[in-house]
């Protein structure tokens, strides 16, 4: 790992000073190479020097090696390199750095936004020591380094990292600039944003000290001035800081994961001696004044504050209350969201299972442009989302087992994914699931087998903030984003279709997937021709498809009907979509209703799902001949019979499969083992 750091503007020029280094490739104690750190000096208001382009990265295919096999720095790497900043006595100003992987960070994406990490009290700027990698493939990454001795005041900081960020912005007026913050650091980033409302910012709020005088920080000042240094680091206060309460989450050392408590406490205290370099006595008396300032001074201004706003908030956090200040600021900040990590404490950034790329990921605040495209700002997944994909359904798989089928040119069906074309455009269209149970299974099954990605095409509702202040966990459709699902609009579809991409399309949406008793797999698809035409605009290949098995796995109990009956359901069901996109206005009967509403079921002892993928139905050339009402009118039926026709025959051939029952199919997983297929029919 390099790093390129810079002085501030605020300051005279200095001669360029130099951090102790150690040579890249070089561990000591098989731990990751530390940082080699160098500064050169910049006079007021001269620009901050440009930071270096990555490595190109190396291979990084869902097929190849998983995430376990790259391990990510850990809680030893940070106390390390934290360490070499402050060997040398520093008394400032405080300056940018830039972290450059030593192993290479690969090629950032094309107008990658910049991203500003702000540390907390520790001040080093090696917080996001455990993103390094992935963030600077996302942005391009400074990191503020505040030295142990300086002494710059909250009101100073905030000037400083102002000009940065209006420098920024008159670099590349087009690009957001992103301010992660971290206790003390998101203080920084909400004055910023209160001062400087007509910049395009995107906070990201790590556990932020706004809540600073509701917490144990609080009368740590005053303990502090009765305990000599350097045993104030032996202050239960602090030890909560440095472990955080989830010292097990902070993986330690590079060597494997089977380590006794003892072996990991061991390889571990030698390190945290060493943090009363970082964080002296009257180091952090003065960061305790300015938290307590800055937490002041931001709770004044929080109804200025325009800038998107993402906050995470840690459930085990025994500095601040965190898990309430979060929805505190959801109230009070025009254009916020949260997210609630329930086990994780206040050093969630240095916690292993903690991956802040995904996360901003995930909760669509990740943009390169003013406005989110969730088309081009997509990226792609990495082995451990697909992973965490595939845990999230791991349940429903096991139950359901899926089976999988397709349709060869000729007509044959056979098992697998034979059939299915392995270059985009293509368009599956198909019948919608109660629930959207089939989703899952579908798109990891399909990712998995062929390692081709398909991009959903999803109702308004998962995408809105309203949908999230109702339901219990914010981040309920984190998951959707993640693996590429995007409003479904002309304009994206017409975006997916120009990129190749596999497009999924469900033309029955939600009245479909939330359809009455009695209406399991009948098709609420609108009368006007729809795909068809844009299909053809690009020679996408039409792929129908049937899924059944949702009335093996569970009944109706309550319906949208049985609903407006309970009192005070329209409550609910006015909240649930009064700030929900409406679709199918220009269509007619029961397709139009597309409102979102809960569907109660019982479960059953689950059965099997089945997937058939129909005959390809090919529209090159055709764009011409499809631009004709009628035959576009006729193509669009044709695929909604071979919709229904598929269905139909999955109906009809699981009733010779001697494993429809998942009892049937233990018995034979305990016979033949856990990992062997399950046969089913012959198509």
């Amino acid at each position: 790992m390099a790093a390129a750091a810079a002085t501030p503007t605020s300051v005279a020029p200095q001669r360029p000073r130099l951090l102790p280094s150690r040579a890249p490739g070089c561990p000591r104690r098989r731990a990751a190479a530390l940082p080699r750190w160098s500064a050169s000096a910049s006079s007021m208001g001269r620009a901050r020097p440009r930071p270096q382009p990555a490595s190109p990265p190396s291979s990084s295919s869902l097929s190849g090696a998983t995430a376990a096999t790259r391990r990510k720095p850990g809680m030893r790497e940070y106390v390390e390199a934290a360490r070499e900043m402050a060997r040398r006595p520093d008394g400032g100003p405080p300056r940018w750095f830039t972290p450059l992987d030593c192993g290479g960070a690969g090629e950032r994406v094309p107008g990658a936004p910049t991203l500003l990490y702000l540390p907390g009290i520790d001040g080093v700027g090696l917080g996001l020591i455990r993103h390094h990698e992935r963030l600077s493939k996302m942005f391009e990454m400074w990191c503020l380094h505040t030295p142990v001795q300086d002494r710059t005041t909250f009101e100073r900081l905030i000037e400083y990292v102002e000009r940065t960020v209006r420098s920024e912005r008159s670099r590349a007026p087009d690009r957001p600039v992103y301010l992660v913050g971290e206790s003390v650091g998101a203080c920084i980033a909400l004055a910023v944003a209160a001062r400087n409302r007509d910049i395009d910012l995107v906070l990201i709020l790590v556990n932020p000290g706004t809540s600073f005088h509701k917490s144990q920080l609080q009368s740590l000042s005053a303990l502090l001035d009765l305990v000599p240094d350097p045993f104030h680091l032996s202050t239960p206060q602090l030890l909560n800081f440095l472990l955080t309460g989830n010292f097990m989450k902070m993986r330690p050392t590079s060597d494997g994961a089977g380590q006794a408590l003892s072996d990991i406490t061991t390889g571990l205290l030698p390190s945290l001696t060493y943090l009363a370099d970082i964080l002296p006595k009257e180091s952090i008396v003065w960061k305790m004044k300015m938290l307590r300032t800055a937490s002041s001074f931001v709770n004044s201004r929080l109804h200025a504050v325009k800038a998107q706003t993402l906050v995470l908030a840690s459930g085990n956090d025994d500095l601040l209350p965190s898990r309430e200040e979060a929805e505190r600021l959801n109230g009070s900040l025009q254009n916020c969201r949260i997210r609630h990590f329930r086990d994780n404490g206040h050093k969630i950034l240095l916690e292993d299972e903690f991956d802040l790329a995904t996360t901003i990921k995930g909760a669509g605040y990740y943009r390169r442009s003013r406005q989110t495209d969730f088309v081009s700002d997509y990226l792609p997944l990495t082995p451990d989302e697909f992973e965490k994909a595939i845990n999230h359904d791991r349940v429903l798989s096991f139950a359901t087992d899926p089976v999988m089928l397709s349709t060869l040119p000729d007509g044959k069906i056979v098992r697998g994914l034979a059939g299915l074309p392995r270059e985009g455009p293509v368009v599956l269209v198909g019948y919608h699931m109660l629930m959207g149970f089939e989703l899952g299974p579908l798109v990891t099954g399909v990712l998995k087998s062929t390692g081709i990605h398909i991009r959903g095409l999803a109702h308004p509702f998962l995408f809105s903030k309203s949908s999230e202040q109702i339901l219990p966990d914010p981040s309920a459709h984190d998951l959707h984003r993640i693996m590429g699902a995007v409003p479904v609009t002309p304009v994206n579809f017409y975006k997916l279709l120009s990129e190749k991409h596999f497009v999924l399309l469900y033309p029955g949406g939600a009245r479909e997937a939330l359809h009455r008793k009695g209406e399991e797999y009948k098709l609420f698809w609108p009368e006007q021709t729809e795909f068809v035409r844009m299909a053809s605009r690009f020679g996408a290949t039409i792929i129908p498809f049937g899924a059944v098995g949702e009335d093996d796995i569970c009944d109706v109990l309550l319906d949208y009907n049985d609903l407006l009956k309970l009192p005070f359901y329209d409550i609910l069901d006015k909240r649930l979509n009064e700030d929900g996109l409406k679709l199918r206005t220009d269509s007619t009967g029961e397709v139009k209703n597309q409102d979102m509403h809960p569907v109660v079921v019982t479960p059953k002892v689950p059965g099997r799902f089945y997937f058939v993928f129909g005959k390809p139905i090919e529209t090159r050339g055709r764009e011409k001949e499809l631009r004709d009402k009628e035959k576009a009118q006729h193509l669009y039926l044709h695929v909604k019979s071979e919709v229904e026709s598929c269905i139909e025959y999955l109906k009809e051939k699981r009733e010779e499969d001697p494993y429809r029952s998942i009892l049937h199919r233990l018995l034979y997983q305990a016979a033949h083992g856990s990992d062997t297929e399950i046969p089913t029919f012959e198509p």
